[in-house]
């Protein structure tokens, strides 16, 4: 008998699941991208106190961003992306150059210098309005760990170094890992990593230390704008929502939530987003499935595939013999 798809995939609450009894509310992050500044404290936050190694000084041709990913001596990565204008407003980036563009690249083509205008004394829009920016923006989002519901990572592991917490989150033992890494191809995110001289996985463990003597994670306490928020889920969840209703009424439509439902194909993250753009711009999946959601018909399809080829080999022999 086929265990109930919730255990799978649909909605649950992962903690009294995993086998805890009178667990406290699942807690989780909320990042709201929209207030971000990019100001990668989260990302300093999260190395002192994991004593996570530095990721080097890589010059990646990004702009601002010298970190690239979420890696094992990642575990913050704050991404930015320049964007023309604002999506949705229907200004062309020809009229923000005034030159053709190439619209394979969304660059000018053999277009100058051109002059953009004087710098204002008050921030682009504000005196026009958002409908009528058409200045460039910047997007920035502090990336982290997911903490699914039903995390792939959790199902494919072989000693058991991945664990579910008492409140809902996932970590990893590093000290039993035994670097195989199956986990890394479980993940729909694309999260975890492997250290290279080490060879052990590691990622985000939501500061499981500082949950269970009642302190905020590190990334958390050190964001000076409250764009990473952490609490009980319910209540982050509710937060949020009203956080979109805010920004739509403030005429920004294209303000999503991305994580933030229980019926997706994760079961909902512990950790989810506002977005201001398609969760692709920021280099999210746009429709996470957890990766071992169909083992059970992936293992009655190769039963019953063995069945009938040792079928065919007993018919086999008894017709020869015969």
């Amino acid at each position: 008998m086929l265990p109930d798809p919730n255990s799978l995939y649909g909605p649950l609450d992962p903690a009294p699941e995993a086998g805890y009894e009178n667990a406290p509310p699942r807690m989780g992050f909320f990042t709201d991208t929209s207030v971000c500044i990019g100001c990668k404290a989260c990302e300093v936050a999260c190395k002192e106190w994991n004593g996570v190694p530095e990721s080097g000084l890589d010059l990646l041709g990004m702009p601002y961003d010298n970190t690239g990913a979420l890696t094992a001596n990642s575990w913050r990565h704050v991404a930015f992306i320049e964007q023309p204008r604002p999506a949705g407003h229907g200004v062309a980036l020809a009229d923000v150059l005034g030159a053709p563009v190439d619209a394979d690249r969304a660059r000018p083509v053999d277009a100058g210098p051109q002059f953009l205008g004087m710098p204002g004394a008050q921030p682009p829009g504000r005196g026009t309005g958002v409908e009528e920016r058409t200045d460039f923006r910047w997007l920035m989002m502090s990336d982290v760990c997911k903490h699914c519901t039903h995390a792939a990572c959790l199902d494919v592991c072989p000693t058991g170094s991945l664990f579910r917490t008492e409140f809902g989150t996932v970590v990893v033992q590093e000290d039993i890992c035994n670097g195989c890494g199956y986990c890394i191809s479980a993940c729909p995110y694309g999260v975890i990593d492997q250290r290279k001289g080490d060879g052990r996985a590691w990622k985000c463990t939501l500061c499981y230390d500082r949950l269970g003597a009642g302190m905020t994670p590190a990334c958390a306490q050190a964001c000076p704008t409250e764009s990473i928020q952490y609490g009980p889920l319910d209540e982050l969840r509710e937060r949020a929502a009203a956080r979109v209703a805010t920004l739509h009424d403030r005429g920004v439509p294209e303000a999503r939530l991305y994580g933030h439902d229980p019926n997706d194909g994760v079961g909902g993250d512990g950790a989810f987003f506002l977005l201001l753009d398609e969760p692709e711009v920021y280099g999210l999946p746009p429709d996470p499935v957890v990766t071992t959601r169909d083992l059970p018909k992936m293992w009655k399809r190769a039963g019953l595939a063995a069945l009938a080829m040792a079928a065919a080999t007993v018919a086999a022999f008894v017709g020869g013999s015969s």
